[in-house]
């Protein structure tokens, strides 16, 4: 049987990666705005390794074990505060440019967001489980390009629970690589679509980002504006970012 590509575009899709065998599978997740793009690029600066929870309190909870993590993530697109943790501000959001080397370097992340760290859960079944982004796309496609797994699953981690437009585009991306260098095997509709929405806007992705929903929210946040362009720069960090059996996100390679 033909290996298969396939692309998972929403919340309702991934959750049901649980009942799948995905033994023999790599996934590979994309949150383009923005936990994959801010975990690509914490790495970068050389950060330890990233844990990603589903909660706000599981986030807390290991940071009482271990005062020495980074608490990072997000609610609604804004840094977790006080009033939401219950007593404890973190120290950063989930914008990529707040995880300098100064902040993170050498330390372990804890995270938690909307979507982002939810799809990485989703996965924990799989083979191997690759963080994936425009900045690290053509890393990310090289390595899979060598990869013999019965089936690759890109995973878009979607907004709330509607796909998002920026994660298809990256999904596309990255799916287009890989067939224009040689991909053997089966590829479904859905990889079709994605493929087909990128090519369609594959050059003006801020343009794109102009009518997404999420891309469109963060544009009119002042603060956070700057995110958007910063996270559609593709090969801007070139690694290949893995989370391993123990759930933790780091640099391979």
């Amino acid at each position: 049987m033909k290996r298969t590509l396939e692309v998972l575009f929403t919340p309702a899709e991934f959750n049901m990666l649980g009942t799948r065998d995905l033994s023999g599978s790599v996934c590979v997740v994309f949150d383009v705005l923005r936990a994959t793009s801010v975990m690509v690029k914490a790495l970068s600066e050389n950060a330890e390794g990233i844990i990603p929870v589903g909660t706000i309190q599981e986030a807390v909870a290991l940071h009482h074990k271990k005062p020495g993590l980074v608490l990072a993530g997000e609610r609604h697109g804004l840094r977790i505060m006080a009033d939401q943790s219950g007593g404890v501000s973190f120290q950063l959001g989930n914008s990529p440019r707040e995880f300098t080397r100064e902040k993170v370097g050498g330390k372990t992340i804890v995270t938690t967001t909307t979507n982002g760290t939810r799809a990485l859960q989703s996965c924990r079944g799989a083979s191997e489980v690759l963080i994936a982004s425009f900045l690290n796309l053509d890393v990310v496609a090289g390595y899979l390009a060598k990869e013999k797994a019965r089936s690759l699953v890109i995973v878009c981690s979607g907004t709330g629970e509607e796909a998002a437009y920026e994660d298809t585009l990256g999904a596309g991306a990255l799916c287009s690589a890989l067939v224009e260098n040689g991909f053997d095997g089966r590829v479904i509709d859905s990889t079709r679509i994605a493929m087909a929405v990128y090519q369609q806007e594959q050059i003006d992705l801020l343009g794109a980002m102009q009518r997404a929903s999420n891309g469109a929210r963060l544009l009119g946040i002042p603060e956070l504006k700057d995110d958007v362009e910063f996270c559609l720069q593709r090969n801007a960090i070139p690694l290949l970012a893995q989370m391993g059996a123990d759930g933790v996100v780091m640099r391979r390679g």
